[in-house]
């Protein structure tokens, strides 16, 4: 005979389910208004968010100067300007001469997938030219499309241009602030916060900062390392355009995983396009190593503390983040991802049940009644030399001259 379902249990797991379902959509509901609100504040946090990301690469430096005797404006403000100098200084060396090769570049990537294109629908692929012709002719077309509508923005855009003209020079002076004020942030914001939230809120930050530090200055180096040895590689070779792949390496390195295999295919591309066939194997195998070292090697000695996300999660994000708001959208998923997961273990130490021995006990806790174990001792209270404690009563003694209870007065 069948079981029958309890109507008691029933409901009380449809009013469980219907609880969680509720608290589910209320969280979602505020998830949904904290990003809206981002989005129509954007003009201001965007200038934020590159501030920051700068502190975290200038921040080293000024605190070394900090810890020497500087004070904090004059040190803030020597990092400031040695950061813009060097920025500056890659600007002439490296933008001027990608811009002026850009055009170049876009052309040997359209190339590159025509000869892509007419490999694969030769032998031994086979596959046909209709086939070909839908999604490869979309392809190009998307890529001139694109480059024409930035060349067309880089200079008719003059809005766009001084948009980012303005974020730059605001997100350079909150870098300054960020820089000379940033010890007393977190002592201010616990000042302003009632309760438990003047300690969890800062405690919260503070991880928050070392993770996006560590995230910011390692993937710096290790995209530094990549453009190095890969434009070594592609100068030995023989590829045109060594210092724009150089820089876009370097520039998709902060882009984990998608980024490293998006430089890969356009320096292959060049190389096939100009060089042949065997140039651009050589060009595939010496990326491919350096890949290799990255991942083996440089990641794990430059980034001591990791991010605590598996590589399903970062491609996720990434995908994620550059399906909602495109380039940008991809920078920011991983240091994104990498925040909510120390506001997640954050929450989870919090939430966690106190660790309990064998007995139920906290560790460190006092049994009651404890009778002491073998082999241990208890302390003894002293005792002078008639066997009495410090300070207790002789039995019978009266109390002499001048000690209370005798009567008379001190001498």
């Amino acid at each position: 005979m069948p079981a029958t379902l309890s109507s008691t249990k029933t409901r009380t797991a449809l009013r469980s389910s219907a609880r969680i379902s509720l608290e589910l959509l209320l969280v979602l509901l505020m998830a949904a208004v904290v990003l809206w609100a981002l989005g129509w504040t954007w003009s201001v946090t965007w200038p934020v968010i590159v501030a920051l990301l700068m502190t975290t690469l200038t921040w080293p430096p000024t605190r070394f100067l900090r810890r020497r005797g500087w004070r904090p404006a004059l040190a803030a403000s020597v990092v400031t300007v040695l950061f813009l100098i060097v920025a500056a200084g890659i600007a002439v060396l490296i933008a001027v001469p990608v811009a002026s090769q850009s055009g170049e570049l876009t052309k040997g990537v359209v190339d590159g997938i025509q000869q892509l294109r007419q490999w694969a629908a030769g032998p031994p692929l086979n596959i046909g030219e209709d086939q070909l012709a839908k999604g490869l002719d979309t392809a190009v077309a998307r890529i001139q499309d694109s480059v024409g509508g930035i060349v067309n923005a880089a200079v008719t855009g003059v809005g766009t241009v001084l948009n980012g003209v303005v974020t730059t020079v605001l997100a350079l002076f909150l870098m300054f602030f960020f820089l000379k004020d940033g010890p007393r942030f977190l002592p201010w914001l616990a000042r302003q916060l009632p309760g438990r939230l003047a300690a969890d809120v800062p405690a919260v930050a503070a991880r928050g900062w070392d993770t996006l530090g560590a995230f910011v200055r390692s993937q710096a180096f290790v995209g530094l390392l990549d453009a190095v040895f890969i434009g070594l590689g592609l100068w030995i070779v023989g590829v045109p355009l060594v210092l724009p792949l150089a820089v876009l390496t370097f520039v998709a390195a902060f882009v984990p995983i998608v980024g490293a295999l998006f430089a890969g295919f356009v320096a292959v591309l060049i190389a096939l396009v100009s060089n042949g066939l065997t140039d651009a194997l050589i060009v595939l195998a010496i990326i491919v190593v350096v890949q290799q070292l990255e991942g083996n090697v440089f990641q794990p000695m430059v980034q001591s503390r990791g991010l605590g996300l598996h590589a399903a999660v970062v491609l996720l994000a990434v995908t994620l983040g550059g399906s909602l708001a495109g380039i940008v959208g991809s920078l920011l998923a991983v240091p994104a991802a990498a925040l909510v997961a120390v506001l997640w273990g954050y929450l989870r130490e919090q939430l966690a049940e106190p660790e309990v021995d064998e007995r139920g006990r906290e560790p460190g806790a006092d049994e009651p009644g404890r009778e002491p174990e073998a082999g241990e001792q208890l302390a003894e209270p002293e005792v002078d030399e008639r066997g009495r404690k410090p300070g207790a009563d002789e039995p019978g003694r009266e109390p002499g001259a001048g000690e209370p209870g005798s009567g008379s007065a001190p001498a």
